[in-house]
């Protein structure tokens, strides 16, 4: 229970990499508030609860939680979702930035790099960089009043390399440019923040075969296996796989880790 009496905020913890994230964090012990911008966003890529809401599943673990519908695009939306938590909790320990996503706003993104649309670039540096940067502006003040923080950034391996993948050159350039700017965010508040005694970090997963990229899968949208040929480890990475990594970042066993990328990616970007 190393973390017992913390409390964390996880976006994008309605299903996915985000809930098994939020599980992690309770089983250490921290109370979690559970943001997403569909709350039973599970239903949606038939991801089966153990309880009716990711919220009861964080309470049967014996730890308090909160549901937050908030859009991290808007500014407003997450410093009010912040302003609740510290009425709610009186503190804000743990920052996880999972929200994101690599589709334009009308669905998958086609074509090369030519065909891409202002509003769909727009709409994923939104998303993936500017929701995170909200999110830590919003969160930071109560760290630094506390001299205790841990953020943890996901990214992506897509921020990191250009492979001949079942992406579009589209997808490769919005996300992508999206994804590898956390990365160079993260580096600069670990700098910044480091005197504070608090620690930042990124994890950058391959394609994880969460049920939203299954359900995507079965639809002719996305291949979970993508890219399993330069797998050296063989297999698709699970959501679990990267709470792991996260439960690693927010304990004293990475007491002396700060402004890292953390690639978890079954061996994918060694080529």
């Amino acid at each position: 229970m190393q973390l017992d009496g913390r409390v964390a905020l996880v976006t994008g913890a309605g299903r996915g990499i985000g809930r098994a994230t939020a599980h992690r964090l309770a089983r250490l012990g921290a109370d979690v508030v559970i943001n997403d911008i569909k709350l039973n966003s599970a239903k949606d890529f038939e991801e089966k609860l153990t309880g009716d809401t990711v919220m009861d599943e964080i309470k049967a673990l014996g730890r308090r939680s909160i549901g937050i519908e908030a859009d991290i695009t808007d500014k407003r939306a997450v410093q009010s979702m912040v302003e609740k938590v510290l009425r709610e909790f009186g503190r804000i320990d743990i920052l996880v930035n999972n929200a994101g996503g690599s589709q334009g706003k009308k669905g998958p993104l086609v074509g090369d790099s030519t065909s891409l649309t202002r509003e769909d670039f727009q709409f994923l540096l939104d998303l993936n960089l500017m929701g995170t940067i909200y999110c830590c502006q919003a969160a930071i003040p109560s760290m630094v009043k506390q001299k205790w923080g841990r953020i943890v950034n996901i990214s992506s391996i897509m921020g990191l390399m250009v492979k001949n993948d079942n992406h579009s050159y589209a997808t490769k350039v919005a996300y992508g440019i999206s994804k590898l700017s956390v990365v160079h965010y993260t580096r600069v508040l670990a700098a910044e923040l480091g005197p504070q005694g608090i620690r930042v970090n990124c994890i950058t997963p391959a394609s994880i075969a969460t049920d939203r990229t299954l359900y995507f899968s079965r639809k002719g949208f996305m291949v979970s296996e993508s890219g399993m040929k330069d797998c050296p480890l063989g297999r698709a990475g699970t959501a679990d796989d990267i709470a792991k990594v996260a439960e690693f970042l927010f304990t004293d066993l990475s007491d002396y880790v700060t402004g890292q990328c953390i690639r978890v990616d079954g061996g994918r970007t060694l080529f």
